[in-house]
């Protein structure tokens, strides 16, 4: 058990480390599959080990300047508080129903992230601005250079998926980053590589606040398993991380779309056999 508990904490972080998301995606079912955990208990130890996990990934990736912390802390804000709602929202759902809807989910964002994958203008986070003739009609929009205009319409938007977001990292205990890293990409034309480090920096944030609201609601966290989970975590995260660093933009948005949907498929096929 001790062995299995850091081997699968390094997959979470190396999923973390590659992609900035995914890593809830994949704590969950390894915890309730692989290790035998109740899918309300592997919630409180995926949001913690996978939080601990993107603090260790974000610091360098702070120093390297690829994290957008005021686009990160408008989404850490909103998350936070929506995570308490996702929170008592999992409660009121069936175990097995839990873990479905979860599945369908992964399905939805996969096929958004590798649609867009497919448009380089998109992937590389590139967009049209009001110089250029034919105008991008997208709420948020970004100057030549890459600055974010934090109008108050796509402050709007951003708060909302970052509502949102919360309320999903508390329902499944994902840390909200396979659904973060999409939004940053397809709402706010982030590039590929600095929306996992701002994804990452949003994870903690908002992990803290679904932990919080987890153990408020009288939920267990079995620490001995959390913290297994965060050692092999920390080994996943560098490893994830200097793969990131040799993968274009778009591939990178592909192989988090193809190893998601590897997950949803067990998760279905888990659920509907038990």
């Amino acid at each position: 058990m001790f062995g299995l508990a850091i081997l699968f904490g390094c997959i979470v972080g190396f999923a973390l480390g590659l992609t900035g998301g995914g890593g809830g995606v994949f704590a969950v079912p390894l915890l309730v599959y692989g290790l035998s955990v109740a899918p309300r208990e592997a919630v409180g130890i995926s949001l913690a080990s996978v939080g601990g996990t993107a603090f260790f990934g974000t610091i360098p990736r702070l120093m390297r300047g690829e994290v957008e912390l005021r686009t990160g802390l408008l989404f850490a804000i909103a998350g936070m508080m929506g995570a308490p709602l996702g929170t008592y929202l999992s409660t009121l759902i069936p175990e097995q129903a839990l873990l479905m809807l979860f599945a369908i989910l992964m399905l939805v964002v996969a096929y958004r992230m590798w649609a867009k994958a497919r448009n380089p203008k998109i992937a590389s986070g590139v967009c049209p601005t009001e110089s250029i003739d034919e105008r991008d009609r997208s709420v948020c929009q970004r100057d030549l250079d890459g600055k974010l205009r934090l109008t108050s319409k796509c402050a709007r938007l951003l708060v909302i998926v970052g509502l949102m977001t919360g309320v999903l990292s508390g329902m499944f205990g994902v840390g909200g980053g396979f659904v973060i890293v999409p939004a940053l990409v397809l709402f706010s034309g982030m590039a590929i590589h600095q929306a996992v480090g701002t994804s990452l920096f949003v994870i903690v944030l908002v992990s803290i606040s679904g932990v919080t609201s987890h153990l408020a609601g009288g939920n267990v966290l079995p620490m001995e398993i959390a913290w297994q989970f965060l050692l092999g975590g920390f080994v996943g995260m560098w490893l994830g991380g200097m793969v990131a660093q040799r993968l274009k933009g778009p591939t990178l948005q592909k192989t988090f779309s193809i190893a998601v949907v590897l997950v949803a498929i067990f998760v279905i096929f888990r659920s509907t056999v038990s």
